[in-house]
């Protein structure tokens, strides 16, 4: 597991949850947003739950693009050995000055989500319940700062959920 440390933790949250996620399904680009919940892909790809994880860019902080293919295969490797079914997708800011390609999983429990996006250092996982809205976890410690009523992280949970200074 690697040790994350992020600058700040709220407006990673915030700027994830107002990330904009696609994921490509027999041909189709179905689009998927935190607080939203995403039926057309559900219907399209039926399971228990849903997560979106990328390998790319550990800690949020920029890596070249050598190195996040390299995290990617390794990322594919491991899902391939644990026989975890997959669709590609990927993740953008709403401006398009941000983007990373990323896999939406089928059926994982929340205990290999974390495990599995601590693993490859990332600072959060989407995750969520077939017919729920789309959820972001947090995998790194909630912020003291952190306003449990700001409307920009009303669908994050914060894993670790200790607060520190």
């Amino acid at each position: 597991m690697r040790e994350l440390t992020v600058v700040d933790a709220r407006e990673l949250a915030a700027a994830y949850a107002a990330a904009q996620y696609r994921v490509a399904v027999d041909g189709d680009t179905l689009p998927l947003r935190v607080g939203h919940r995403a039926s057309d892909l559900e219907a399209y790809w039926p399971a228990d739950c849903y997560t979106f994880l990328t390998a790319w860019n550990p800690a949020s902080a920029p890596h070249s693009d050598t190195a996040n293919e390299a995290a990617d295969a390794l990322l594919v490797q491991r899902l391939d050995r644990d026989g975890i079914a997959r669709l590609p997708g990927w993740a953008e800011a709403p401006d398009g000055e941000w983007h990373e390609p990323g896999w939406l999983l089928g059926n994982l429990d929340e205990l290999s989500v974390d495990n599995i996006g601590r693993e490859f250092g990332q600072a959060a996982v989407l995750h969520w319940r077939h017919g729920q809205a789309a959820r972001l976890r947090m995998l790194v410690e909630r912020p003291r700062d952190c306003d449990p009523s700001d409307p920009r992280l009303a669908f994050t949970d914060w894993v670790d959920d200790v607060v520190t200074a």
